[in-house]
Formats: C-alpha cells, structure tokens, sequence
C-alpha cells in the first residue's frame, strides 16, 4: 500500500488536513522529534500541538505495521498459489488487522484440525454436499464415502460437519457480525477459585462480579486480570449465546431438510468448539489494550504534572531525610545543588538530642546561609517537620515537605554512585530531597518513572509501550522547560531533542575540558553534534549570561537574524529590543514574513522576547497540614487540607498528613458529574477536604471535595 493512501486514512481519522499529515511524516522521517516539530515548524503542520503530532505518528505506524502484515499475507497466498483478483482486492482494501486476518484465516497454514483429518479421508465433497442443502437425504449420499478408512455412515456425517465447522468458523460476515455482537453485548465474568477465598481476599470485591465488557473501566478490568494472573480469579467474555446462535443459523442455515439440520449442528459446534474461543480470545486482547493505553495516558498525565511541578529555583537549601531510631540524615546543598555538608542528628525517640538537634541546625542555617529547608515525606515527617518549625531562626526560612517517591530507587542507582561515590545511601537519598525541591523536572529525570509511585497498575500494562510514553513525557517536559547547558547533569541533556546519551556524555565533556560554553555556535565543537542534532537541539539549550542574550531565549539560532534585522530596523541592538517593550510594539510582524517564517514563529519570537528563556512552570507555595498525626485523630466531617499525590480514574489519593493517603473517589470530587477526575485535580495541587469515614483496621480513608471551600492559594 502506498504510503499517500495511509497519509490520506490518517487525515480523515484525525480531522486533519492531508499537507499536514503529509510533512509531519516527513520532518518525523527527516529525524526531527515531537518537541521540535511543535515548536519550531508550525508553518509546516498549521501549527499542531505534541498531542496532535503523536497522535499522526502513532496512527501512522499503525498502518506501516498493517501494510507490513499485508505484505507478508500475500506471499504466503501467492506461494501457495491461491491468489486470485477478488482476493487481491480484498486484501488492498482491508483497513484493520482483524479485517486482514479474517481475510487470510481460510490460507493460513494450520495444524492438523478435526477439520484437515476428515479432508484427508476424501469428505470435503460430501461437506459440500451437505451445506449446499439441496440433498434431503444425506445419510444416503454418506454411503458412497465409506471406505477403509471411515467405516460408517455416522463417522462421515461427522466427518463432513467438522470440515463445515471450520468453514463457518473461517467466514469473513460471519466473524463480522459476532465480532459486532462481542462489541455490544459481551458480558465479563469473575469468579473466584474454590479454595482461593481466603488468599485472595484482597481480590473479594470480584468474587462474583459481571459487567458489560464494553463499560468495565480501566481500573477494573486490570484489577480482575491481576487476580486471573495470581490464581485467584477465573475470568469469562460472553455475549448471549443464544444471539450469537441465531446470527449462525440465519446466516448458513436455508431449509429444513435433513442436511439443515447437520448445517444447524455444524454451526452450533463451530460456535462452542471454535469462535467462541477465538472471538473471547480477541475481545479479552482488545480490553486489555484499551484498559493499558488507558492506564497509561493516565500515567503519562499525572508523570507530566509530576515533572512540571514548581521549582523553588537556585537557593541554599538544608534538606532533611527524617528518621527515628536511625535519626534524622541533614545534607547543605549551594544554589547548583552541590553537597556543601552532611551528618546525622537525632530529635526524635528513642534518643531524643532535642536540644543537640536544634542547636545543630541553627548552626548548619547560619554557617550556610541557608535560604529554605526540604523535609522528605516520609517515616517521621510530620515529627522532623514539627520540630523544624519550632525552632526559632533569625530570619525568615520556609519549609517544605517533599515527595519522597522513587529516592531511595536513585540513591541505590548508578547515577547516584557516579554522583556521590564516598557517600552512602542515606546522604544521597537526602540531597535528592533537596534537589527535588530545587528543580523537580532535572531531579526526576534521574529515575525510573515507573518508581515515582504514580499512575495505576503500571506493572500490569504493556511495560514497551510505557515506556515510550513515559520517554515521550519526560523528552517533552525537558524541552518545554529548557535545559541551562552549562550546569545540567548528563542526565538531564539526554531528554533533549536531538541528544540522547552519547551527545550529553559528549557536552558534559566538553565542558569539563574547555569550560563552560559562551555562545550557542560553540555546540558544534562537540564530538559527533552535526548539523542535524544542532538544528534539533540548539533552541531547547540556554546559555545564561551569554553575549547574545538570544542564546539564553528559546529563539532558534535559524532565527537569529530575524530578531537582528528587526533591531537594525529601529536602530537598536538586540540586547535593548528585548529590555525595551517601547521598541517591540514598534515592529510590523507582517513586514518580516518569508517563505520560511510565517506569522505563528514570528509571533513566538516576540513572546520570547519579551520575557526570553521564561520557565512555564507556576510558582512553588508554602504549604502546612492540620495539627493531626494519627488514623485516630481523625473524626468525620472535620475538614483538613491536603495535597493531591495521585489520579486514577476512579479518584484522587490525598496525603493529609498522616502516612496514609486518603481517597476522594470520583463521585466525591464536585457536587456536578465528573467524567474524568483529571479535569478536576492535578498532582501536587492544594485542596480542602472532608473526612468521611476512617477504616482503622484497614488503614484506609473516605475523603470528599463536596461542597468544601477550594484552598487559598
């Protein structure tokens, strides 16, 4: 198939004009990435954001893979020497992998059937006879086929239906109608296994549970498939058999003779023996693949949240990994995140150095200057921050809790080790706080994704598939940020467009041997950055404090004499039209339009202009819990404040303070219909909320959103 055919499929199926399918394609085939297609190209795609291009991309490789089966389908036909124009047509036509299969089912190489033996002993003719269902008297006609080999008139009816099973099973309208029939009306069925009940009570919500296949959400589909998977559960998809029957007998029964009724028969086992399974088979493949690429764009969501969210930015930070028995594990980091100290106190019980602690902490602020403290959110959190907020400081010091998810993955990691060879875990888990607070996105790049701890049921997905989105989210938070090329670990450079970790390997030393780089030209002198890995990643790397102040923008150096020519125009250099706001509602942008820059990159130049190199992250707020620590503290109805942890589909997990998450399960978030509890709350954002129930035995907490006054912000 041509590829102008699929650019055309992909067009309609998006709502998207065929040009900008068309050098989508291309620039993605040309080696540009997503960040850089929408950013840096909207004349050529109309100006389509990440999701639209994605979206081409993913659709587009679709149909290569469909086109790659076709292929292979029509070799094989055609060594067999089957083919024929109709069924050439056919297969051209086809527009889905099942569409395609079903086509090739009647040519597909098998193993040896109840169906091929009973050709083998000459009763195809006979099967045909039959169907056909002009012959009254087949039990007749059975007789001419009796031989060595089928020694009974019975055993070559049987026989005879068992070729007309298969045939039935491999008819194309057939499959499309029990394929619709599936679609509409399948059931899911859970049950648990005898004997398991005590084993899998974590599973007791599905001991008998059914619902439309089409209506399982998510979340509840994987949940069932997890406990299938851990012998707990035994799983069934059904439609209504007697419907899938009836589309059967209408379909290839035409009389009522005797012949009918073994077509009848011949149906009824083709539908138990054969398509039933296969059709299940099917069906339980494509819930999967919605309920995974569901599962994972809410990952993908929540990861995106989690890497944007606000950076307190280059400031002294005393970052506290909090502990009890083992104490509490203090590290001072500079304004790069660079480990100035580290030692060990103990506030807490057993030992209890309160005073000790305080006055060591009071000298650490003081002797580093310290600007802000990071407190780790986990064992003994709320006890270390109590205690840091009681101490009296000489000036004004905010404290903040951090999200330890995924530290204790980087300080065991090889990025950890090569960071911090003389230190051990602890220290590194500490200063990973304190970066985290600093920049979250250039501290979380650092870690599996997958350990960050949010999203649903990530190790029941398609782990490949995950980990192409969440690649994707990471390269596209990096590049909407900008990477400041001359502090940023090796680490953080490989997300941006165009790297990866050969060039990031290769920048780090480069600047290690010749110091920092001064302008954006200089990237050319790294080993192995040619002109394309340039043009991909000069405009996503900022120079702080360069000569060319556009080499600290998010101005493309192809546009770098764009913004001259304008500043020649007034009578400027760039360095006053970007610090004069006077000068830059002088200019015309129609005035600068050219075959290659149109309106929307011009547009994005002035915005850039106007405040270059600007971080579209929000600003980092203060936050404090309610004065409670335990399960016991909580009382229905008490309104406390928290912070959003975790979306599912079926709600949001708030941290209130106290260990244990609360949930604001979907039907609690408005007091309207949510569809989606991502249109209602984001990871890390502030909210009030009402306590409900508290299950202590089970450590589990009801919260609503119900009619409670939002957070201040």
């Amino acid at each position: 198939m041509g590829s102008d055919r699929n650019i055309a499929i992909v067009a309609g199926k998006l709502g998207l004009h065929e040009w900008q399918v068309e050098n989508t394609i291309r620039l993605l085939d040309d080696g540009a990435t997503v960040p850089f297609i929408s950013r840096y190209r909207k004349e050529m795609t109309g100006s389509l954001d990440e999701v639209q291009l994605m979206h081409i991309k993913t659709e587009y490789n679709r149909l290569k893979d469909l086109d790659a089966r076709r292929e292979a389908i029509i070799k094989s036909i055609e060594e067999q020497e089957k083919m024929n124009p109709e069924l050439l047509d056919r297969l051209e036509a086809a527009i889905t992998m099942a569409e395609l299969e079903d086509i090739y089912l009647p040519y597909r190489p098998k193993r040896r059937t109840r169906a091929t033996i009973a050709r083998e002993k000459g009763l195809e003719p006979l099967a045909a006879l039959i169907f056909a269902q002009d012959e009254p008297h087949p039990s007749a006609q059975a007789l001419k086929f009796l031989d060595e080999q089928v020694t009974t008139v019975e055993e070559a009816l049987a026989g005879a239906c068992d070729i007309i099973a298969e045939w039935i099973n491999e008819d194309e309208d057939a499959r499309k109608k029990l394929r619709y029939l599936f679609d509409r009306e399948a059931v899911i069925y859970s049950k648990v296994v005898k004997g398991k009940e005590t084993e899998g009570i974590k599973f007791n919500d599905y001991y008998d549970w059914s619902e439309p296949l089409r209506k399982c959400p998510s979340h509840r589909l994987l949940a069932m498939r997890r406990g299938e998977e851990e012998g707990i559960l035994k799983l069934a998809v059904e439609p209504p058999e007697e419907k899938a029957l009836e589309i059967l007998r209408s379909g290839f029964v035409k009389g009522r003779n005797e012949s009918s009724v073994l077509v009848e028969n011949a149906a009824r086992d083709s539908w138990k023996r054969l398509l039933s399974s296969s059709m299940e088979t099917e069906f339980r493949n494509l819930s999967k693949e919605k309920a995974d690429d569901e599962a994972i764009k809410v990952f993908a969501d929540n990861l995106r949240q989690l890497l944007l969210a606000p950076p307190l930015g280059e400031k002294t930070i005393l970052a506290v990994d909090p502990g009890f028995r083992t104490g509490c594990k203090v590290v001072c980091l500079d304004r790069q995140g660079n480990l100035l100290h580290n030692e060990t106190i103990y506030p807490h019980a057993p030992q209890n150095q309160t005073a000790l602690s305080v006055k060591k902490i009071l000298s650490l602020v003081n002797a580093y200057k310290i600007e802000a403290i990071a407190i780790g959110n986990g064992t003994a959190s709320r006890e270390t921050e109590d205690f840091i907020r009681w101490i009296k400081f000489e000036k004004d010091i905010q404290v903040y809790v951090v999200s330890e998810a995924g530290a204790s993955v980087y300080s065991a990691s090889k990025v950890a080790r090569d960071e911090f060879p003389d230190y051990d875990v602890t220290v590194r888990g500490a200063v990973s706080i304190g970066r985290r607070l600093m920049d979250p996105l250039a501290e979380l790049v650092k870690i599996d994704p997958r350990s960050i701890g949010v999203g649903q049921y990530q190790h029941d997905v398609d782990q490949q598939k995950l980990q192409d989105s969440l690649d994707e989210v990471v390269m596209s938070c990096v590049n909407a940020v900008g990477v400041e090329v001359n502090t940023s670990s090796m680490h953080l450079l490989t997300y941006v467009s165009g790297l990866g970790p050969q060039l990031a390997k290769n920048i780090v030393e480069y600047r290690s041997e010749n110091g920092p780089f001064m302008s954006r030209s200089e990237f050319l002198r790294v080993r192995r950055m040619g002109a394309k890995a340039f043009e991909q990643c000069a405009g996503f790397l900022r120079i702080r404090n360069a000569v060319n102040p556009l080499d600290s923008s998010a101005v493309h150096p192809e546009s770098y004499h764009v913004v001259e020519r304008m500043a020649k125009d007034l009578g400027c250099d760039v360095k006053e039209l970007i610090e004069n706001e006077n000068r830059r509602k002088q200019i015309v942008l129609d005035k600068y339009i050219t075959q290659a820059t149109g309106l929307p990159t011009l547009q994005d130049i002035m915005d850039e202009l106007a405040k270059p190199g600007r971080d579209p992250r929000s600003r980092l707020k203060e936050f404090r819990f309610a004065d409670i620590h335990e399960l016991d503290d909580l009382v229905p109805g008490m309104v406390v404040p928290g912070i959003v942890t975790n979306v599912t589909k079926f709600g949001a997990f708030v941290d209130i303070g106290i260990k244990h998450d609360g949930l604001v399960h979907i039907s609690n978030l408005s007091n309207t219909f949510v569809r989606d509890p991502s249109e209602i709350v984001k990871i890390h954002q502030h909210v009030m909320v009402k306590i409900l129930s508290v299950d202590i035995e089970r450590k589990r907490i009801q919260l609503s959103m119900k009619g409670v006054p939002a957070a201040k912000e």
